[in-house]
């Protein structure tokens, strides 16, 4: 062999080296970017967060998800967030005994326009009677059928000016039941309770255990932060990004497939417990 020939021959060798090996970071990569993404089981990757956290990456993996918003979204394009894949929307609709929302009313009928499954919820304010506030949602909220169970928000008011205390534990308890048990008898559903870490420790824990709970945990899965509760809905992050809507957003996550939440849909009753609370005349269908 000339040594020109051999030279040849020990380029081409380079190249096919070279491309072969060019190849093989290729497959990698694209095996690595699959197993990402199987990994993630992101099923709605139009939507984001701004501010992500490690410790709630898996509410990702449960591909029944939705939103709660206020006033504070400012006008939202339904067809757009319903486009985006979400399942469900909790509307504010009132607080205490005086305030509705300003935007109530275009949010309960967008998102019905759009096919949004959606229900409204009451925050609580603690320095107003429970009948006083529930005779307010009654006026304000429609009883719609077709909507949602309603949600009962208890937290504590920290951040009010004119409201800032802690009741006691006892008429904490109390009140939250009081005004469950009105939700239900004006609408028909059993309510969910929305709470938060520190409310669920002072008032909640090891109470209620027939209600469905919505739990707010936005550093670690809701199993770390609430002590022998059971969830039906995930607040995951308040820095949500979801088509439709400007600007930050809460995300929520259902605990179940598509197949529960379809049950949950026709009875509004958490698919675990519908066994029992039907033998208690809890549930309903549709």
């Amino acid at each position: 062999m000339s040594l020109r020939n051999l030279l040849s021959t020990m380029s081409g060798a380079r190249r096919g080296a070279v491309g072969g090996l060019a190849r093989w970071a290729l497959s990698a990569a694209l095996l690595a970017s699959l197993a990402a993404c199987a990994s993630n089981n992101d099923f709605y990757p139009t939507k984001g967060d701004a501010k992500p956290h490690p410790g709630v990456a898996r509410a990702k993996q449960h591909p029944i998800q939705g939103i709660d918003i206020s006033k504070w979204q400012g006008p939202i394009d339904w067809a757009s967030v319903r486009g985006a894949g979400t399942q469900f929307a909790f509307i504010k609709a009132t607080e205490g005994g005086d305030h509705v929302d300003e935007r109530f009313r275009d949010n309960w009928d967008g998102a019905g326009r759009a096919g949004v499954p959606r229900g409204a919820y009451h925050f609580v304010f603690w320095c107003r009677s429970a009948k006083e506030q529930m005779d307010w949602f009654k006026k304000n909220v429609p009883n719609d059928p077709t909507a949602l169970p309603p949600v009962l928000d208890v937290e504590w008011n920290g951040h009010s000016q004119t409201c800032p205390k802690k009741l006691p534990r006892a008429e904490a308890l109390a009140m939250t039941r009081y005004m469950l048990e009105e939700m239900e008898r004006y609408t028909g559903k059993r309510p969910i309770i929305y709470t938060d870490i520190t409310f669920h420790k002072d008032v909640l824990e090891g109470e209620l255990p027939d209600y469905p709970h919505w739990l707010r945990s936005t550093a670690a899965e809701p199993e770390q932060r609430f002590s022998n509760r059971k969830w039906m809905l995930w607040q995951f992050t308040s820095t949500g990004r979801v088509p439709g809507v400007r600007g930050d957003v809460d995300r929520n996550a259902f605990y179940g497939t598509p197949n529960e939440w379809a049950s949950f849909l026709s009875t509004d009753c958490d698919p675990r417990e519908h066994g029992r609370l039907t033998q208690q005349g809890l549930c309903t269908g549709k």
